[in-house]
């Protein structure tokens, strides 16, 4: 797995990656825990892994969420992934070669919280595993809890920038940003800003008009939800087209969303979103929100 180094997140997403860590490696059988979420940009993943604790910390890195290995591909589609290291050779070969022989089975398993993927985590067993339906049902329901317990921790971490600038993205990748006014005004500003973009990049009409449909909608959500404008992002890499849109909260700097459903309001917007990318995301923390979404390319 290709990876470089990363900043430890938040306070609160160091201290719930700690615990997961302590409670998927106390499973019977279990010998090696990895652990990853989604970035706020959905290409990327913060990583790390139970032996890649340095005293009280965790060692952390960046890895591309479309890499060919079980749990990106678990954290992309949201299945749970398992079997034998025979079993799963033949669909990850260099990942199964990478492995030692001291693995005997696999599963990687979605973190999931409020309809959304968060990340996923792998454990590596040390003795065959049956992976029957009560096994697999405990996986699932581990991951939920989990996933609950990230997303509270995000948000109630504040960030140490408010703006996507602020967010690696993987070489290579074309990027352009825009910060929009907190107007109505913006939501139009936001439209020409992504046509202009992408019709410079060469991005085919089709995700053309599906990326600037989707500008709109998500920016007309954050101004509804605050009162200091937003800031949108486009990145191309590898034929994958990213829109990421964060609000700054309220004037007062914090985030205005019901904390029992983020995105409850004003949600058809988000609802088209949904329908029309490959795949989309939201990150909510103390000082504001950033939804993203993806969409497969087709080169003119």
């Amino acid at each position: 797995m290709s990876h470089t180094a990363a900043p430890r997140p938040g306070t609160e997403t160091e201290t719930w990656a700690r615990s997961a860590i302590e409670v998927l490696a106390g499973r019977p059988a279990v010998h090696r825990v990895g652990l990853a979420f989604v970035e706020a940009g959905g290409r990327q993943l913060s990583f790390t892994a139970s032996d890649r604790q340095r005293g009280q910390g965790l060692d952390w890195c960046k890895v591309d969420a479309y890499e060919d290995v079980p749990l990106n591909n678990t954290i992309r589609s949201g299945r749970l992934i398992c079997g034998s290291p025979e079993e799963l050779a033949g669909r990850y070969p260099d990942f199964i070669g990478r492995q030692g022989g001291g693995t005997h089975a696999l599963a990687s398993v979605p973190l999931a919280a409020a309809g959304q993927v968060m990340g996923g985590f792998a454990l590596f067993y040390d003795a065959r595993q049956s992976f029957d339906g009560v096994q697999l049902g405990e996986l699932r329901d581990l991951g939920e809890t989990l996933g609950a317990d990230l997303r509270r921790g995000q948000r109630s971490t504040t960030l140490p920038s408010r703006s996507l600038a602020g967010e690696s993205v993987p070489v290579g990748a074309r990027v352009a940003t825009l910060l929009v006014v907190p107007d109505p005004d913006g939501v139009p500003a936001a439209r020409h800003f992504a046509r202009d973009t992408l019709t410079a990049w060469g991005v085919d009409e089709d995700t053309q008009d599906t990326a600037v449909l989707c500008v709109s909608e998500l920016v007309t959500n954050a101004i509804i939800h605050t009162l200091v404008g937003c800031e949108v992002r486009l990145v191309l890499h590898q034929g994958v087209l990213t829109t990421s849109v964060r609000d700054g909260g309220t004037a007062d700097g914090h985030a205005n969303r019901s904390p029992d459903d983020p995105l409850a309001v004003h949600g058809r917007g988000l609802h088209l979103v949904h329908a029309l990318s490959t795949r989309w995301g939201s990150q909510l923390d103390a000082v504001g929100m950033t939804v993203w979404c993806e969409l497969d390319t087709t080169p003119r």
